[in-house]
Formats: C-alpha cells, sequence, structure tokens
C-alpha cells in the first residue's frame, strides 16, 4: 500500500525525518509511537503531500504522492482541525466529503449511521457551525470526515485527543471494524500507549525523525517492549 524510500525532510539544519525505507502493506493498522518531536506528524505530511521532501520517496500503491492525485480517491485523514471546513455544519460538512468521493446523499446518509454512537448525539442536528463545537467534537467530526466514506487508507494523528473515555473505547471498535471488515489499512499515531497497542498490528517506534523499533505486535507483546524503552528516557 505505501512504500517510503529514502525519504528526509529538514528544517532549516533541522532533520524532523530520515527514513531509508518502510513499507506498510494492504490490511495492516500501523501504530506511530514516540516522544515530542520524533517526526510522526511530519511522516503524515509527507505521506500526504502536504510537506515537499528534502528527497527521497513517498509511494502510494506505486505512486509518487508528490506526484500525482490518484490517491486522494482511496485516502482519508485527518491530522488537526485545519482539516475541517468550519463555516460548515457537520451534515454539510460530511456531504461536501461525500460528493467528493462520489457518494450519493442515501448513501452518505446510511454511511454516517455507522459513526451514531460514536457522536452520542452531540453532532448531528446540533444547528451549528463546526468552528462553535468543543474539541472533541471537532475530533469526531474530523475522525468522520475521513473514515466514512470506507476509504482504503486512513491516516489519524492522536485520534484519541479530547475523547472522553467512552469516545475512545468506540474509535477503537470502529477501527478495529473498518480494518477486519473492509480491509481498511490505518495509520494512527497517539501517545497512549495503551490504545496504541490495544488497535495495532505493527507499531513503529520513531525517535529524532528515525525509526528505532519496528514491532510486530502479536498478542500485545509491544506494550512490554514499549513501557521498558519510555521508562528509560
Amino acid at each position: 500500500m505505501l512504500e517510503i524510500k529514502n525519504l528526509v525532510k529538514q528544517f532549516g539544519q533541522k532533520t524532523a525525518v530520515d527514513i531509508p525505507e518502510l513499507k506498510i502493506s494492504k490490511g495492516e493498522t500501523v501504530g506511530l509511537v514516540g516522544n515530542n518531536g520524533a517526526g510522526k506528524t511530519t511522516l503524515f505530511r509527507l505521506i500526504l503531500d502536504l510537506y515537499q521532501a528534502t528527497k527521497g520517496n513517498v509511494l502510494s500503491k506505486g505512486k509518487d504522492v508528490a506526484k500525482t492525485e490518484e490517491w486522494k480517491d482511496y485516502t482519508g485523514a485527518f491530522i488537526d482541525n485545519g482539516f475541517l471546513i468550519d463555516f460548515l455544519t457537520p451534515e454539510e460538512y460530511f456531504d461536501f466529503v461525500g460528493n467528493t468521493r462520489g457518494v450519493s446523499k442515501p448513501d452518505i446518509d446510511e454511511q454516517i449511521s455507522v459513526f451514531h454512537k460514536f457522536f452520542n448525539n452531540e453532532i448531528l442536528g446540533q444547528k451549528k457551525y463546526i468552528r462553535n463545537f468543543s474539541s472533541g467534537n471537532k475530533q469526531k467530526i474530523g475522525i468522520t470526515g475521513a473514515m466514512f466514506c470506507k476509504p482504503e487508507l486512513v491516516i489519524l494523528d492522536e485520534p484519541f485527543n479530547f475523547l472522553d473515555p467512552s469516545s475512545q473505547i468506540e474509535i477503537k471498535h470502529l477501527l478495529r471494524k473498518f480494518n477486519e471488515e473492509f480491509g481498511t489499512t490505518i495509520l494512527i499515531s497517539s501517545h497512549n500507549l495503551d490504545h496504541i497497542v490495544d488497535v495495532s498490528t505493527r507499531i513503529i517506534l520513531m525517535e529524532n525523525g528515525k525509526i528505532i523499533n519496528d514491532i510486530t505486535n502479536q498478542n500485545n507483546v509491544a506494550s512490554q517492549i514499549l513501557n521498558d524503552y519510555f521508562q528509560t528516557k
């Protein structure tokens, strides 16, 4: 699904990402972990062609994301509130996202219904613009906008931020559902080790822009590895 080759991103003298090689297969749920400044968000922005690489390439289905827009047809992402159109209502925003993907209004409504428990009666029918919602509900709107059209690839940066415990549990359920039922490839980052270990089949540990461990997370074996690592930092 994704292949990274000799990817470097520098901001002045600082190297934010330096990854010689990384491959992510279709259907994997890959968690990125690392302390602040590890390069997780920068990597996501390079994958989404929001940053121009200093050198190297990101290939999505074998095609360079910087040279084609085909990947946008099957990729959903939420990095921060800049991804929202905050002068729309949630209903208008979901219609906009669905329309860009060629989804009909009845299908949009049907797919949004999957998220009703996640919404907890706080998103739809409120008759207010996205900018007037709480941080937690903006997070819910952004995550839903990234996922509801069943994209092949979903990228979420810190999806558990601002969410109450019930919503954190529900988004983990939705991530598993999309991965298992639709074969969605998922990339997520989080500072919450318990959540990311719980949902990820593979965990990539980053520090100072480099990958320092790539863990196959069978039976949550990554939990002890990560706890041991961060206790020494």
